[in-house]
């Protein structure tokens, strides 16, 4: 019950369109208002109840004005204004209320409550205003000190109720202190947890350490790898045929069985273009089985294209597959994509585009690499753009 009041006090004022950032100030400072109004309302009682009537008048003010500014912001969605004066009323009203109760010792240092205002600064607004509400906060200390002098000398509270508001006044604005801070790390963690998956998903996690840590172009040359190329076979006249709801669902479908398949194999998903997928083995992850684990995966592409039926098609593929070696790396600033380039991508491009529905095609390079552990059928020569004459193979099954 009580998290679920915390939550509808947190999302008061919220707008669908804000920021991570824009979200977590507004939340934290609408649940800081809260506890202060709180604050303001025990406090404002006790001063009462103990015969300071105005003393005790000040924090029960504040709990109205802050309540008004909550209203306020809920109907208007001003955050702007809603911060400025909460921050405002936090710094002032401590000041008003050491003043009426006569002093730093008599009022058991009460402006220490001003400092929630530069903190708040920090986690309510940019933090380079925080500096300036800082130098208020020291404003009114030393204010409250130039007016000491001229402050009543006694006020209807006893030593010990002295010594108790010392300890509530000095708890009260840590705990809340602590509170919000712990709120703000723990919100703050679940965004940076959110961004790395984000991050995760675009890059390899060798590689998005790089980003992240350096500030370089990333190039790397590899001696062996292999590239495979994954087509749907009458794919244009599907678009045509299928509502493009309908389209892009089977397309997700599939590709999320080989999106399972790479992260079962630790295998490297490049990219998709429309219907075409590609996946690489030895990059940015060298490994000495790269030929054979990458026509495994084709293999089992092909398994699961034959086991399933979608809205009720048989789906087929083209598959392609070529080893050798690639440069990889990052390009672009914006939308930026991990990548490879060489005549064995090239190449391996080309076992696709020229392949079978239904068929793992691959050149001899791939060939060298898995015959003595798959078995393959000789499929003639073809004319590769840029290569000539080809031998290719078509790989059947596993020995």
């Amino acid at each position: 019950m009580m998290q679920k009041l915390f939550l509808l006090i947190s999302r008061i004022g919220s707008d669908s369109n804000d920021t991570d950032d824009l979200r977590l100030q507004k939340n934290l400072l609408v649940l800081a208002s809260f506890m202060f109004i709180l604050a303001g309302g025990m406090w404002g009682f006790m001063y009462m109840a103990f015969g300071e009537i105005v003393a005790g008048s000040i924090p029960f003010g504040y709990a109205l004005f802050s309540s008004l500014s909550v209203l306020t912001f809920a109907i208007t969605r001003q955050y702007r204004f809603f911060r400025f004066s909460q921050l405002l009323l936090i710094l002032l009203l401590p000041l008003l209320l050491q003043i009426a109760l006569g002093g730093f010792i008599n009022s058991s240092g009460v402006v220490l409550w001003s400092f929630m205002c530069p903190i708040g600064a920090l986690l309510f607004d940019e933090p380079r205003t925080a500096p300036r509400w800082f130098g208020g906060f020291i404003g009114m200390v030393v204010l409250s000190g130039l007016l000491q002098p001229f402050v009543r000398v006694l006020n209807n509270l006893s030593p010990t109720l002295i010594i108790l508001f010392f300890v509530l006044n000095i708890s009260g604005v840590c705990a809340i202190v602590f509170t919000l801070v712990a709120y703000f790390v723990g919100q703050k963690n679940i965004f940076q947890e959110k961004a790395e998956t984000l991050l995760l998903n675009v890059l390899p996690k060798e590689i998005a350490a790089i980003l992240k840590n350096e500030n370089r172009v990333i190039a790397d040359h590899y001696d062996g790898a292999s590239i495979l190329f994954a087509d749907m076979v009458n794919f244009t006249p599907l678009t045509i045929e299928l509502p493009p709801v309908e389209m892009v669902e089977l397309l997700n479908e599939i590709f999320s069985h080989f999106d399972s398949l790479v992260d079962k194999h630790n295998l490297e998903k490049i990219k998709t273009v429309g219907d075409c997928y590609m996946i690489a083995a030895g990059v940015p992850r060298p490994r000495h089985d790269h030929a054979q684990i990458l026509t495994r995966v084709a293999l089992e592409m092909h398994e699961y294209l034959k086991s399933r039926v979608f809205n009720g098609r048989q789906i087929q593929f083209r598959i392609g597959i070529n080893s050798g070696s690639v440069i990889a790396g990052v390009i672009g600033r914006k939308k930026f994509i991990y990548d490879l380039w060489g005549d064995a991508v090239n190449t391996a491009s080309r076992m696709e585009s020229h392949g079978a529905a239904g068929l793992v095609q691959i050149t001899r390079a791939t060939y060298d690499l898995i015959k003595n552990e798959f078995v393959c059928h000789p499929r003639g020569t073809i004319n590769v753009k840029g290569k000539g004459e080809m031998d290719v193979w078509s790989v059947a099954n596993s020995k």
